[in-house]
């Protein structure tokens, strides 16, 4: 398993540095033109084919063992095509600025192909015992929603260096740890979130601060699709990547609810309202601010290794209100500052 790794980890290292070289030739580069943006220089966009090109490549060339116990040859096509579909998507927004109308239409069609492919929210477990089954437009209907809901996390959260490609690393290695234990022993799912972690971590070397290249919305949508479909094939183990991502979930929830009261549509009206934002105004740098959410994201999944699905429901009711007193002190404490200085000054 670690020459796996390690082989993925240097093939994205090196699919990085060639798409690094291409958007800067092809002037594919994201320029510092509004204030919701922190960088101070023009970064090379794209960084999504790097990590998809080295994922996909590592599926095939270790399609053997994956296929070996219940994935099909199916699963894995309309995966990849779904992922396909979103990095063209992607490209073509970091190059020609789609509409969001435009924008949404492609994460659409990659949810219907991964449904098409056979792969979809079937159960998910009941807290007090039992599971919940869905079948036909409901499966359908929760699995795009889900996967919707993923993606469209990491497009928003993907506003400091690093932020979204780490977490996207800590994800992979959650469910490795999680799909090799005795009682969900599933190596072939546990094989595919290394390769994902190795993929990120090739990339992340380069994206986090200051980061040399950006993951475009390419890569932000990829990152939020892989962690999504690698969460239903484990197993609809959605508890999972909800503890490993639920700071982030939450924000965007709270974001898209906070446009909505202020009649502004959640998805065209950008601002710096995110908590990674509210962090940085706090005082926090950027370092600090991601590495706050790498924290949190490893403490919450590594225990949904050892937790059952009662105790997941608590740690989540636990990250909300966490989220909360999150929320709160980035608030207050630059105000509380402020008045500190201007007291001071009196």
């Amino acid at each position: 398993m670690s020459q796996i790794f390690l082989i993925i980890f240097l093939i994205s290292v090196f699919s990085t540095l060639l798409i690094k070289y291409l958007a800067l030739k092809f002037n594919v580069v994201d320029y510092p033109d509004s204030s919701r943006k922190i960088h101070d220089k023009a970064v090379p966009l794209l960084g999504g084919l790097a990590i998809g090109f080295s994922f996909f490549l590592a599926l095939y060339l270790n399609r053997v063992d994956i296929l070996a116990r219940g994935l099909t040859a199916a699963h894995l096509i309309s995966f990849f095509l779904g992922a396909l579909i979103i990095i063209i998507g992607g490209a073509l927004d970091d190059i020609f600025d789609l509409s969001p109308k435009q924008q949404i239409v492609f994460p659409l069609l990659a949810c219907l192909l991964v449904i098409g492919g056979g792969i979809g929210i079937v159960k998910i477990t009941n807290p007090w015992g039992g599971l919940f089954y869905f079948s036909g437009l409901t499966a359908a209907a929760l699995t795009i929603a889900w996967l919707m809901g993923m993606m469209y996390t990491t497009k928003l959260l993907d506003g400091v260096d690093g932020l979204v490609s780490g977490l996207g690393v800590i994800s992979g290695l959650v469910i490795f740890l999680f799909t090799m234990t005795t009682k969900y022993y599933q190596p072939d799912v546990g094989l595919m979130g290394l390769i994902f972690a190795a993929a990120g971590g090739g990339f992340l070397l380069f994206n986090f601060y200051p980061a040399k290249i950006f993951l475009g919305e390419s890569g932000s949508l990829l990152v939020g699709y892989i962690i999504g479909v690698l969460a239903i094939i484990s197993g609809a183990k959605i508890a999972i990547a909800l503890l490993i991502m639920g700071i982030p979930i939450l924000d965007v929830a709270w974001t898209i609810l906070r446009r909505l009261l202020s009649n502004q549509n959640p998805f065209t009206m950008p601002d710096s309202l995110h908590l990674h934002h509210r962090l940085l105004a706090s005082g926090l740098s950027q370092r600090q601010t991601v590495l706050l959410y790498y924290f949190l994201a490893a403490a919450f999944g590594s225990a949904a290794l050892f937790l059952q699905s009662r105790g997941k429901l608590v740690a989540l009711a636990v990250l909300a209100i966490l989220m909360v007193g999150i929320a709160f002190a980035s608030i207050f404490l630059p105000k509380a500052r402020r008045i500190d200085k201007e007291s001071k000054s009196v």
